[in-house]
Order: structure tokens, then sequence, then C-alpha cells
């Protein structure tokens, strides 16, 4: 009789996460064309409770941002980890980390995104990035799209909406994977690839204006993204057997807000929609719940011959999952559009309003892990609060620690559970450009950068309280949360 797992496995990877265009910045450098992450603007006092979109706007809106010398983009120029990132890693590398999770800037490689020959100059910049992270002892986790993707392809051709997109990353995605094909084990393609309530611009380049029926787009978009998935998993595969190829989806999974049965049935449905995204990549076929929705909706999504068979033989070989807070359902206002929510009475808020929930955090690895039996990695986690440095430089960031011990203890009892958890990517733990605010000031890092909102500051890295304690906790393999 198998005995029950008692900890984390002795190989567990601890780690973090980022994305290159909220940290690397230099976005005018060594041939970097636009992309889709330049033109979101900061704005003063915004209602940080209700951030409606993660930028975006209508074409003529987006050119107007190309060409404004008046306002602030943070994410055109980030942490600076470009120039920056060996001193970065260097301080990752001191707290113990096995993992190191970040994306390339697609825009880097191919500055518009349709040309045949990639740009040696962003090339070299990553062939020096990726052996700094193995230098530093830390498994590279690399990202192939994580809404950053080059401005060019939205402004001529409607982002994934249109079919020429697979292509065009097909072609971006293999030069990257043939690459590192031997220096890079762990892939996710794309980034949260079921967050198009909130991240339609950055994932698939959404304008506003490019149709009269947005949601229909999206889901077409998004099944050219599954195509291009697939088609990038096969010629992995043929580069070298050995790599690891996953998608990754933010878990929107929710809670009934009452036990009457219309809130229990609403919420079934609306979490069925939610797994729709990993049941097309990890079952192999569009369930037919989803083809009933669509059609309900009145909605054709377009398929070319091939495209079914395509994505059933390339099922993905992870799920890896981003998880901060939870939500839930009330059937008496909310419907199937993802952004009806009501927040949970029972959860206190931050100032963003989201509602952390160590709990959910149990209950949505083990509802994934008991829908596919493939391995889980937790691809972002993490706490977004504002910090204070004090008068001698220290930062006490208890909460940020007392949210970490309760989601690692949470996922502890998972694996206990014998659910199959092989990574763990805190997210953000250097503070950077908040990706749905475009803020600084909503930190998450265990390593404060001195800057504001508006980016001035020296950018000086400073060890918080947070930092010793997740490095006691990989030293230990999460065995002291203390």
């Amino acid at each position: 009789m198998r005995k029950v797992r008692k900890g984390f496995p002795e190989d567990f990877l601890w780690g973090g996460a980022v994305a290159a265009c909220q940290i690397e910045g230099a976005y005018d450098v060594d041939g970097r064309g636009l992309s889709t992450s330049d033109v979101h603007k900061y704005v003063k006092n915004l209602d940080r409770g209700n951030i409606s979109k993660e930028g975006g706007g209508t074409l003529a809106e987006i050119k107007s941002y190309i060409e404004d010398n008046v306002n602030y983009y943070p994410k055109r120029y980030g942490i600076d980890f470009y120039h920056t990132y060996k001193e970065d890693l260097a301080m990752l590398a001191e707290m113990g980390f096995g993992n190191f999770r970040t994306s390339i800037s697609w825009s880097r490689i191919f500055p518009k995104g349709d040309e045949l020959e990639a740009n040696e100059a962003g090339l070299k910049f990553y062939d020096d990035l990726i052996n700094e992270i193995i230098k530093n002892g830390m498994e590279p986790i690399i990202t192939l799209s994580h809404y950053d993707m080059p401005l060019y392809l939205v402004t001529e051709y409607g982002g994934f909406a249109n079919r020429k997109l697979i292509d065009f990353f097909v072609r971006y995605a293999t030069t990257i994977l043939n690459r590192y094909k031997d220096k890079v084990k762990y892939w996710i393609v794309f980034n949260q690839i079921n967050l198009l309530q909130y991240c339609s611009w950055g994932s698939i380049g959404l304008l506003d204006d490019y149709a009269q029926d947005l949601e229909e787009v999206k889901f077409q978009a998004v099944h050219h993204q599954f195509v291009a998935n697939a088609i990038v998993y096969e010629q992995g595969k043929k580069m070298n057997p050995d790599m690891q190829i996953g998608t990754m989806a933010a878990d929107c999974t929710y809670y009934p807000f009452s036990c009457r049965p219309e809130d229990v049935v609403l919420t079934m449905k609306r979490n069925r929609m939610q797994y729709f995204y990993t049941d097309v990549q990890l079952r192999g076929e569009y369930p037919d719940y989803a083809l009933n929705f669509f059609e309900e909706n009145g909605w054709v999504i377009r398929m070319e011959e091939g495209d079914e068979e395509l994505i059933r033989k390339n099922t993905q070989d992870f799920l890896a999952i981003s998880y901060y807070a939870s939500h839930a359902i009330d059937s008496t206002w909310c419907t199937m559009n993802p952004r009806d929510v009501v927040q949970n009475p029972h959860l206190k808020p931050t100032p963003w309003e989201w509602r952390m929930d160590a709990l959910g955090f149990y209950n949505c690895l083990s509802q994934y892990w008991d829908r596919y039996q493939v391995p889980l990695m937790i691809g972002e986690n993490g706490f977004g609060a504002i910090d204070k440095v004090e008068e001698d430089g220290s930062i006490h960031d208890d909460y940020r620690i007392d949210y970490y011990r309760q989601h690692i203890a949470q996922m502890k009892e998972c694996i206990k559970d014998g659910v199959n958890i092989f990574a763990y990517c805190a997210w953000g733990p250097i503070d950077l450009v908040s990706s749905s605010s475009a803020e600084m000031s909503k930190r998450y890092g265990f390593i404060y950068v001195a800057q504001d909102d508006e980016g001035n500051g020296s950018k000086a890295r400073i060890r918080k309280d947070s930092f010793y304690w997740y490095k006691k906790v990989i030293e230990t393999n999460g065995e002291d949360l203390s």
C-alpha cells in the first residue's frame, strides 16, 4: 500500500516568475519593435477596485498612444532588468531559487512580427539571460507569449483574430525553441490563455472597435492560439523530445454565493467555461458544453480542415496555474459573462478589491488535478500590497509572509492528497510594473525596487523581511513556514 506523502518532493523547484513586459524596459534598444505592452498608459488616481481592462483601446486611440510624448507608459521602462539582470538574478540566487520563470519579448525577436528573419541582437540578449539563469543554478522556465506581442500585428492585421497570426507566431516560437532546445526544459506557450475577459488586449491583441460582437471574436482568436500552440508543441517535440511544453490558465473558478440551486448551477456552468480552455488543450477536443454555449449565443467558430486533428494529437505535457484570490457567483444578477462576479463577504479585501483565500488555492489545485491528472506547476502566486520603507531602510512585510505561509501550507496539503505539483513560482519576486494597473506601488516582491509610479527613483534593490523568510522556506524545502 502506498504511503501518504508528508512533504514536498526532494527535487521540487522553488522560485519565482516575472514577465518581460513588466521588468525589462529598454523598449527601443537593439532593434526591438513596439509591443502591445508599450501603449498601456499610467493613469493617476486610478480606481483600483474597478479596473475594467489591462490596456488597449480603439485603433485610433492606439495610434495616438504611439505618438504621445506627454503621458508615461511604464511598461516601456519596467525596472530596467534589461541592464540589471545579472545583479537581480544574483539576489534571487542568494535566496536559493531553483527556478526562474520569465518570458521572451516577441518584438525583440521579430520587431514587426511578420518578418522572415529574426533580430539577432534580440536573440543575443536572451542567450546571455538564459546562460545567466543557468549559471545561478536555476532551471529556466520560459513563456513564449506573455501579453507582449508586436504592436504592428495588431494595427495592421488585427491580432490573433486574424488566422495569419498562426504562421507569424509559429515562426517566432520555433525560432526560440530551436535556439534553446538544449538549455530550456520547461516551456509555457501562452500565458493565462483563458483570461480573455480582462486581458484580451495583451493576450490576443483585440482592438475595442475590431468588431460589433467582440465576445465571438475572442473565441475565434483563442481557437487560432489553440492551433498555434498545437503546432509549436509538435515542432518542439521534434527538436527535443525531452522538452516539457505546457499550457497555462489563471484560476477563475468560483464559489456559489449561496446554496440556492440557481447559484450552484450557474457557478457550475461558469466554472465549466473556464475549464473549456484546458479541456481543449489537455483532453484534445472541444467539449459539447462549449459547442452548445457558442450555438446558444449565435457564435460560429471557423475552423479549417485539420485543426481538430492537430489539437487532438498535441495535448500538453503539464498545466501551469496562476492563483491569487477567489470570487463568488450570485445568480440573482450574475450572467455567463466572465466579468460578473461578487465578492465573498467572509474574506478581507486588499486595496485592489482582491479577496485572499488560501483554502481557495487548495480547492482549485485539487479540482484541476482531479479533472486532468497531469503534472501541475504553480506559474504564479503572490500578494500585491503597498510597502513602506522605514527610516532605517528596512521593509516589514508581514502581510506578504502571512499570505505565502497560508498558501504554501495548502499546497503541501494538496501534495499529501496526491496532487503532482513539481514547481512553485512566486509572482514578482522582485518588484515590477503591475500588469493590470501599470503601477509600481502595487508591489509583489521579496526585493523592493526604489522606483515610483512615474519611473522616478534610484532603482536601488532592497531586501524585504519576506526575502529572508522565503529563503528559509526554500532551504527547508517548505518544512519551515514559521
